[in-house]
């Protein structure tokens, strides 16, 4: 076969992989497999060829996420496509890095630029981007604690890092002209990542754990206001339904925006759901639409079976232009709130961890596609930080899950008026490495980024013109 043939297998078979290891519902080892055809190719291929067939490879494998991104209620159009583009493109730079260092006879630097390089980018966009990060390799792993655990210390940059590094460090030993050093190198790194992964110990969780419950209907309604007859009946089976949960529950979580209210409202709702706190002395955290004097929030309500209630107003809004972003943190009995997008982001979640918080419950709202993907996104926010979560979404997938990145239950809703999920959920301990220091990994993933970059376009040395590649 020659060049072109290997090139059209290779596209093929990575754009397979990346479809069903990538995307709203991937098996999470072909992950680490999908990129390995195209970074094999590379080397042996003109640049431009390369570089052609990363992007078709990486484009066509998303091709069962574009219906999702065409059709999102929350991701325009013109930024869907930035988001399907851009990463087929970066992608496709990545490989050709790694392409051009093994070329170089830098295959060891190949191995690490290259996933460096894509790392730091997705870092830079979870900086600049409104409605943050969400569904990159690091998502794929989410439910392999085994691998996820390592985000205490590197955050999910390190997940992001090691599943492009380790096909990237197996196409470098087989490339064409490289060393048996530099392969056995390779050889050797890939191993320590596996027995790193198998044998590295996560953070300890902490007390006895908390009855948890989380209950959503089985069609979302955004933003009901309490003030109309349909709000106050949506309010009471909402209380009728946290009334029939079992006996020693500590908190309920209801989904996001699941109520509008105001100061002439919220006195309704509150005292609705302090009655059933009472009853079954547990409390009850809802989303809200609070409308105060100092403008509108999206918000999370706690209202628990003693004292006065606790608002934590969403930090992260995406673009929408009415509601008012809100600062810091709120906590209740020791627990944590956020709401939803905030996941999306380094931040609160951080803040929480430096507390020591040891859980935190999420009113949440998805697009049903997306709720997998979405609530896997929070438990990597609670490993990263040592929190448990509990993620009670409509339109999505409600989830309890430890600090260590175990799902400990979980249901997509629909088909019923009511999924519920009760979990005993273990306190964690916070205060990770990843708490304390942020984004090191991410930044060291740039001076990597950076070294393979000026590497790959010096004048190259005598040694690095000896002609590496051979025919295919």
């Amino acid at each position: 076969m020659n060049k072109l043939g290997w090139a059209v297998v290779a596209t093929v078979a990575s754009a397979v992989l990346f479809f069903f290891g990538t995307g709203l519902d991937p098996v999470p080892e072909l992950a680490w497999l999908a990129p390995l055809p195209i970074l094999m190719l590379v080397p042996r291929v003109p640049g431009a060829v390369a570089l052609a067939c990363a992007f078709a490879a990486y484009l066509a494998g998303s091709a069962g996420s574009w219906s999702y991104f065409w059709h999102s209620l929350s991701i325009p159009r013109p930024a869907a496509i930035g988001i399907l583009g851009g990463s087929a493109l970066l992608f496709a730079v990545s490989a050709g890095l790694s392409g051009l260092l093994v070329r170089r006879n830098h295959a060891v630097l190949a191995a690490v630029a290259a996933p460096a390089l894509w790392t730091v980018a997705l870092y830079v966009v979870s900086l600049v981007n409104p409605t943050g990060l969400v569904g990159t390799f690091m998502t794929t792993q989410a439910d392999r604690p085994s691998v996820l655990r390592i985000a205490a210390v590197t955050g999910g940059w390190g997940v992001e890092f090691l599943v492009l590094f380790v096909p990237a460090a197996v196409a470098a030993a087989l490339a064409p002209g490289v060393r048996g050093r530099t392969r056995l190198a390779a050889t050797v790194a890939v191993a320590a990542v596996l027995a790193g992964i198998a044998f590295w110990t996560a953070p300890p969780l902490t007390g006895p754990p908390a009855r948890i419950a989380l209950i959503a209907p089985e069609k979302g309604r955004w933003a009901v206001d309490v003030a109309t007859a349909d709000g106050q009946a949506l309010v009471q089976s909402y209380v009728d339904e946290i009334g029939r949960l079992p006996a020693g529950v500590q908190a309920v979580v209801l989904p996001e925006a699941a109520f509008a209210v105001n100061q002439a409202s919220r006195p309704f709702l509150v005292d609705s759901l302090g009655r059933v706190a009472r009853t079954k002395n547990l409390a009850v955290v809802t989303g809200v639409h609070d409308t105060t004097p100092e403008g509108r929030f999206n918000a999370a309500l706690a209202v628990p079976p003693s004292g006065e209630p606790v608002e934590y107003h969403q930090r992260h809004n995406g673009d929408a232009k009415n509601i008012v972003s809100g600062t810091g943190t709120a906590h209740f009995a020791g627990i944590g709130l956020l709401v939803c997008m905030d996941v999306n982001f380094a931040d609160p979640s951080r803040e929480y961890g430096q507390a020591g918080t040891g859980l935190v419950l999420i009113p949440a709202s998805d697009e049903d596609v997306d709720g997998w993907q979405h609530s896997r996104t929070a438990l990597i926010r609670g490993v990263e930080n040592g929190f448990s979560v509990a993620w009670s979404a409509a339109r999505g997938t409600p989830m309890p899950a430890d600090a260590q990145g175990h799902v400990l239950a979980d249901t997509h809703t629909g088909g019923r008026p009511f999924s519920v999920v009760v979990a005993d959920v273990p306190i964690g301990a916070g205060h990770t490495p990843y708490a304390r220091f942020g984004d090191w990994f991410a930044w060291l993933c740039g001076l990597l980024a950076l070294a393979g970059t000026v590497v790959s376009v010096r004048r190259r040395s005598p040694a690095e013109r000896r002609p590496v590649a051979e025919p295919v």
